[in-house]
């Protein structure tokens, strides 16, 4: 990541991590100086909304749930897509309770980033697509987006600072993106 971060000639987005402050055993989440090397490039890191990787009791617990739901797809030969497998790891979750973050721990990594290196270098990595039944509580979906902005605005956010979060800080990095890239074709033509 720092060498992706310094080598590259435009600033950097990680799209669906969170503060390891948090959650200290989960290395896809990023730590302080690797959030203050991505500011200091002008970089974004973009929270990831699952509950394991906002907090880190949810986090051990979700280890220890898939391990039990790994351990029967190996020993019947299962891949994590097949229709047998997702129907009994959906049943084992139930079965054991799986443990849900709150939308609060949403704003509380992004209030984490504004923190440390301001409000200019945080968005919202949702991974909607991606997460399943890890999602938040009063995040389970878009229309859970209000309940963050709720979130934020108790926490002091004034509507700019929301607007960049919110994807105003993507955007820019985006744009510098797209203007280096024409840079670099105009220049081999």
């Amino acid at each position: 990541a720092y060498q992706a971060i310094r080598l590259s000639a435009t600033p950097v987005v990680a799209t669906h991590s969170s503060c390891r402050v948090f959650t200290p055993g989960l290395e896809r989440n990023m730590s302080d100086e690797l959030i203050r090397e991505l500011a200091a490039h002008g970089g974004v890191i973009q929270i990831n909304f699952a509950s394991s990787f906002l907090v880190d009791s949810i986090r051990q617990r979700m280890a220890a749930i898939d391990g039990g739901v790994g351990k029967y797809l190996r020993e019947h030969n299962l891949h994590h897509f097949d229709e047998k497998a997702m129907e009994y790891t959906r049943a084992y979750r139930r079965e054991k309770g799986v443990p849900y973050a709150d939308v609060r721990d949403i704003a509380r990594h992004i209030d984490h980033v504004v923190k440390l290196v301001g409000v200019d270098h945080v968005g919202m990595g949702s991974d909607f697509e991606g997460l399943g039944d890890d999602l938040p509580r009063g995040m389970k979906d878009v229309s859970g987006y209000p309940n963050l902005i709720r979130e934020l605005l108790l926490l002091g956010y004034d509507e700019p600072a929301i607007e960049k979060i919110c994807g105003g800080n993507f955007i820019r990095v985006w744009e510098e993106v797209l203007r280096a890239a024409r840079s670099e074709q105009s220049s081999e033509e």
